[in-house]
């Protein structure tokens, strides 16, 4: 079952849908207009390269997965709104939830429509990683600058992995690494709403890092163990899913 490979202009018009919703609600700047947009474009474009690259159509759990990164594009538009203008938190908790909640239903929709792929996986690890980005920034302008380090590690692989190809070779399922991923989630929304004292949040962000670290460290461990027996072509995007996102 596939929806048709659609069109470029899908994501830009779906964000631009909420980011007239948020300036309606939350009185959205010019800043975060222009953010907004360009995170959409952005989106536009690496679904496009996914979509050729793996030859394929877009399938019902790929929309869910799109929908994720529209809300995404509404979070970095609150998050850059905020440099300017007071935080709408409201409309942030709004966007960040279902977002988050929304990372255990593509995998559902994808086995329960049997249109498992490999774009699936691979288009979902990027809106993890952008979601993961983008609360870190928006984190980060509250005096806390070091989880810039959470939304930066899985970029760091990557460019990692083009100094040592090694690092690029495929890993295999784990899901601690889905674990991981929906703490940081959960740490970062939690201190971008302010709703724990500082100590706690803190404290928890401090522990969401440590558990990014330790499960990046484990694979680049395991990768360099085997470096000179696996060789690095795979795209490293992929490798990082958890073990339902592998299986789409």
């Amino acid at each position: 079952m596939r929806t048709g490979r659609g069109g470029p202009a899908v994501a830009p018009v779906a964000v631009a849908v909420v980011l007239a919703s948020l300036a309606l609600t939350a009185g959205l700047s010019l800043l975060g207009w222009v953010v907004g947009l360009a995170c959409a474009a952005a989106v536009a474009v690496v679904e496009a390269r996914g979509l050729a690259r793996y030859a394929r159509a877009r399938g019902p759990a790929d929309l869910v997965t799109l929908l994720r990164a529209v809300l995404t594009c509404g979070v970095a538009a609150l998050a850059a709104d905020a440099f300017v203008a007071a935080p709408a938190v409201g409309a942030l908790v709004g966007l960040t939830v279902p977002a988050l909640a929304l990372d255990a239903v593509d995998g559902w929709v994808a086995r329960r429509t049997r249109t498992a792929s490999r774009f699936g996986a691979w288009f979902d690890g990027e809106v993890d990683a952008f979601l993961i980005l983008v609360l870190s920034v928006d984190v980060a302008r509250t005096a806390r600058p070091w989880v810039l380090a959470m939304g930066a590690a899985r970029y760091a692989f990557l460019l990692a992995g083009r100094v040592f190809p090694w690092l690029r070779a495929p890993l295999p399922p784990r899901y601690w690494r889905k674990v991981v991923t929906a703490a940081v989630g959960i740490a970062l929304a939690t201190a971008a709403v302010g709703v724990l004292p500082g100590a706690v949040t803190t404290f928890a962000l401090v522990l969401a890092l440590a558990l990014l670290a330790e499960s990046f460290g484990r694979d680049a461990l395991w990768l360099w163990r085997r470096r000179g027996v696996v060789a690095g072509t795979p795209s490293v995007a992929l490798a990082r899913t958890e073990p339902g996102r592998a299986a789409r």
